[in-house]
């Protein structure tokens, strides 16, 4: 039956920097609970891990980087829902970051901003100043998978530790 900590073998994720993007190792200590599993990168997009992996899909939850632009000045946020559902990034998202045009960031320019890899982009080390929004559903969630920075493992934190990270704000983020 699909749990959140599925068939993986998890372990402290401070004891496995090397399961970690470098920035996302230098911010773990700010989530001491964080556990990371290794995975096949091969599978770390949502469906193929939480099929291959059993991981129920309500228990992982998805990181995406936005960026708006209002005149000249680009703002670049990432947005957390879980898998299940989907963010109102036209509507929530865009007027929350009071910017006139909002797009999900182009993967090259979203790897070299963060430092991570595509599939495995997480909240944990983002860049200093970029909002992290978390959906009031992660939140509440309890346990929730992550990306851990690279597509070859995955964190398993309290949905509520997220709220605790630099530049973090919970909304009501879905459609």
């Amino acid at each position: 039956m699909p749990s959140p900590e599925g068939n993986l073998t998890w372990m402290p994720a401070l004891d496995h920097p090397e399961l970690l993007a470098p920035p996302v190792a230098a911010a773990l200590p700010g989530i001491r609970t964080a556990r990371v599993a290794a995975i096949d990168p091969g599978l770390a997009d949502t469906a193929a891990f939480c099929a291959a992996y059993d991981v129920d899909p309500a228990a992982s939850a998805n990181c995406v980087v936005v960026e708006g632009r209002r005149g000249d000045v680009t703002t670049r946020a990432a947005v957390m829902v879980l898998a299940t559902d989907r963010a109102d990034v036209n509507r929530v998202v865009r007027k929350h970051l009071g910017v006139r045009k909002i797009s999900f960031a182009d993967q090259s320019v979203a790897e070299e901003l963060t430092g991570m890899q595509q599939g495995g982009i997480t909240p944990v080390g983002l860049p200093a100043g970029w909002p992290i929004l978390v959906d009031t559903a992660v939140v509440a969630a309890g346990p929730v998978v992550i990306g851990a920075g690279l597509r070859g493992a995955k964190l398993l934190v309290d949905g509520a530790a997220l709220t605790e990270l630099p530049g973090a704000e919970v909304l009501a983020l879905t459609l």
